[in-house]
């Protein structure tokens, strides 16, 4: 869930619980509390159990060029089901926002594990009218953006598993894309060669997906094995503006290193043939993987990436255990065909963070990145680790 990112030239200031904070500083020494200093104590102490469910909101301010000044409000909820600590730690968390330049947008995240784990509902929606930068298409794609694509996006991806044996879950993909009332402006409307889909689409995937799951708390693995095989279609004879499959690959594996480090490790690999409008492409870079790399920064038919990050949860300090920090590094590629992959094309990208450990009962830390690429830095700050 993000608090904010900064990337490239872009500048965002975070403006969280200063507000509560202000009460709480301003609140007579009396008995009685009011609600912005119990909601102060509650987020600084975390004093529930680690039984009961556990719910965040707090506003967020930031600005970028693009975008000028941004308001929004995020939420987490993370909880048990049937409040047995047994079962696995399910996380829904939200983040809208509005900005001076009207935009907006509104994102919706889940882990959601029901009793036993019998079922697994893993997706997103995301619902935004805002700037995408359209680079263009490969690995030689210049480092200043091509093109800024005005446009409303709807994003909908849903996974809706069966547990079949142990950790092995089985079931639908359903992944819904809309792109429209989409605008390519380039400095001093200058002519580009417009991609696939720049006039917008409206595409629908179904297909199935095989998940080997045995994390216990999504947001900080401590120790674990994540592997999901998936596969999508999508087809103009139920709806859609073109017809394509995707294949994805994704291996997480945590190790625990000693009492509390945690040596983690990620495998990417994503595979578009068909007629692949330029938005379903497959995007290197963002806030998990390829971190300092703006999503979308590198696109093509297919991609392989990897990453590997130590985290130290926490670091042992006298004055108190609820901070740790993390280093990691990543590597990555886009290309057209599979037979074109070269590993000359390979960039990387690293860098480290610190982590503060917001809800103990729950092992939940805050993240704060900074990840260096020969473009750049990128700085992040998110509850839950980057995968």
């Amino acid at each position: 869930m993000p608090l904010f990112t900064i990337e490239k030239n872009s500048l965002k200031l975070i403006f969280c619980f200063l507000v509560g904070l202000c009460f709480y500083l301003l609140s007579p020494p009396a008995n009685s509390q009011g609600i912005f200093k119990k909601y102060w104590n509650n987020f600084a102490n975390d004093t529930t159990s680690a039984a009961d469910s556990k719910f965040l909101v707090y506003p967020v301010v930031g600005y970028a060029p693009e975008t000028s000044w941004e308001i929004g409000l995020s939420s987490l909820f993370v909880y048990y089901s049937k409040k047995d600590t047994l079962n696995r730690l399910s996380e829904i968390n939200a983040f809208t926002f509005f900005t001076l330049e009207n935009q907006y947008g509104l994102y919706l995240d889940h882990a959601i594990y029901s009793d036993k784990d019998k079922w697994f509902f893993l997706g997103n929606l995301r619902f935004q009218s805002f700037p995408l930068f359209y680079h263009g298409i490969g690995i030689d794609t210049p480092k200043d953006y091509i093109a800024r694509v005005d446009a409303n996006q709807i994003i909908l991806k849903e996974r809706v598993l069966r547990k079949i044996y142990k950790d092995l879950f089985l079931g639908l993909e359903i992944d819904y894309q809309r792109l429209s009332n989409v605008n390519f402006i380039t400095e001093g409307n200058a002519t580009i060669d417009l991609p696939r889909g720049s006039e917008g689409t409206n595409n629908l995937g179904f297909g199935l997906g095989i998940v080997r799951d045995n994390r216990h708390n999504v947001l900080n693995v401590r120790k674990g094995f994540f592997s999901e095989l998936a596969f999508l279609h999508y087809n103009t004879s139920w709806g859609s503006s073109y017809d394509f499959t995707s294949v994805v690959s994704d291996t997480r594996i945590f190790r625990p290193m000693g009492k509390n480090n945690v040596l983690a490790a990620q495998f990417l690999g994503q595979f578009n043939f068909g007629d692949v409008p330029f938005n379903q492409l497959a995007l290197m870079g963002g806030e998990n993987m390829m971190r300092g790399y703006y999503r979308g920064r590198y696109r093509d038919n297919h991609q392989i990436a990897a990453q590997v990050e130590y985290r130290f949860l926490p670091i042992p300090f006298s004055f108190t255990d609820r901070i740790g920090a993390a280093v990691f590094a990543g590597a990555g590629s886009v290309f057209d065909k599979l037979p074109s992959f070269d590993i000359s094309n390979i960039v990387l990208s690293g860098g480290a963070g610190l982590r503060f450990l917001l809800f103990p009962n729950k092992d939940v830390y805050t993240r704060v990145d900074i990840a260096f690429t020969r473009e750049g830095p990128g700085f992040y700050i998110f509850v839950g680790e980057a995968f």
